[in-house]
């Protein structure tokens, strides 16, 4: 699915807001770009209605599939079409995000929140890529059989 967001300087949304909201007729929603703060999102309602009623109907459709005997091998069996970086995991943690996407689903969705969904699926996507590089996976999961000394308590840090 592509998210065509088209970027629009906050300040020119301000000054000319019905032009800029004119575009939405050709754009899924517009991307407010601001400089000393976090951008904003503009789409039309239904249209932000709709794309939550899609996400939370996908959520449930997992989570009853998965209920289901032979449910949680298909899902696995779709996540490297769904997410292809899923490739790089070892099966058990395959198993483990599929299980894991499931619980996040159904409560996230129950709180109409899926910011959980997209953290569980961002530290997932980061595992992944521990696992592509076998180089830093040796130097994270294994001792670098270095002491360095006392910790420096938190406290001391700061002062």
């Amino acid at each position: 699915m592509s998210s065509q967001l088209e970027d629009l300087p906050f300040t020119e949304f301000i000054q000319r807001p019905t032009a800029a909201t004119g575009r939405l007729a050709s754009v899924r929603a517009l991307r407010l770009r601001r400089r000393d703060a976090e951008d904003l999102t503009v789409m039309p309602t239904d249209r932000a209605e709709r794309e939550g009623q899609v996400v939370d109907f996908t959520a449930r459709l997992l989570v009853s599939l998965l209920a289901q005997t032979d449910g949680p091998e298909l899902v696995r069996a779709a996540l490297p079409a769904a997410l292809p970086w899923v490739r790089f995991l070892p099966p058990e943690e395959v198993k483990t995000l599929a299980s894991e996407l499931a619980e996040t689903s159904v409560t996230a969705t129950s709180l109409g929140n899926t910011a959980p969904i997209a953290q569980l699926l961002i530290e997932w996507r980061h595992t992944a890529e521990l696992h592509a590089d076998p180089e830093l996976f040796h130097l994270l999961t294994h001792p670098s059989g270095e002491d360095y000394g006392p910790a420096t308590p938190p406290e001391a840090a700061h002062a």
